[in-house]
């Protein structure tokens, strides 16, 4: 497929396999993918099909088997490890399924650790800000061993917008959550797209928020498929497959 630059996102013929003893496991077959700027797309298919390993391929936290893929440009196979975190750090937000708080670290220095990481002045104001956000005014300067699971859930979430990335990864964000406070993190995560402009791509059960995205793709077998979605877009979108 020919390099566009409207695409914040290009996956050109991916695969990639494990090895369990002496077998290969296929976990991603010759996917191919394009994601507009400012676009929410969700992940959808059963455990095992694929969507972590997907997530952490366009993250450059895995390395592909064959195929390529462009990060607003960038071939993440021209980029070291330096160059990758370098890349993560200053335009993607990743949200894992589990939380991979410090556990030595108040919620309020975890949240702040990549604007600290990245010199940024101010850095603890802002993510004070977002934990606010998310629901944690009352609850930033207790450790991840004091927090519930939902509420270290909100300050992995809240560490991964605080630097406005262009591009978020999320996996399962709301799936350790309560009804109300994965209300509250749906419109936070949408709300941070209208506002900014920022790329939304999620692996979720959740079929009410996938409904909600602009598309909905679905991998079995290895293989990438889209699935019609009847809701239409808040606002103008060049969707492209």
């Amino acid at each position: 497929m020919p390099h566009t630059t409207q695409h914040l996102i290009e996956v050109d013929d991916l695969s990639m396999h494990y090895s369990i003893g002496t077998r290969q496991v296929q976990v991603l077959r010759d996917v191919n993918l394009r994601i507009a700027a400012g676009t929410r797309v969700a992940i959808a298919g059963p455990s095992g099909s694929g969507k972590t390993s997907l997530l952490l391929l366009l993250s450059g936290l895995e390395r592909p088997a064959a195929g390529r893929i462009r990060i607003a440009g960038t071939d993440l196979a021209s980029l070291d490890s330096d160059g990758l975190a370098d890349l993560r750090r200053e335009r993607i937000g990743i949200v894992f399924q589990s939380f991979h708080l410090l556990p030595s670290l108040s919620a309020l220095d975890n949240a702040a650790l990549p604007l600290q990481m990245a010199g940024a002045s101010g850095a603890r104001d802002v993510a004070a800000d977002m934990l606010r956000r998310v629901g944690l005014a009352e609850r930033m300067h207790h450790k991840p061993s004091q927090l519930s699971g939902g509420e270290q859930q909100r300050v992995a979430i809240a560490r991964a917008l605080v630097h406005r990335p262009r591009l978020l990864l999320a996996d399962e964000p709301t799936g350790n959550l309560d009804d109300h406070t994965a209300e509250a993190v749906r419109e936070l995560l949408f709300g941070l797209n209208r506002e900014l402009g920022t790329t939304l791509v999620l692996v979720t059960h959740d079929l009410a928020f996938a409904a909600r995205c602009d598309r909905v793709l679905r991998l079995h077998e290895g293989r990438l498929q889209e699935t019609p979605n009847e809701r239409q877009p808040e606002h103008p979108r060049a969707v492209s497959a």
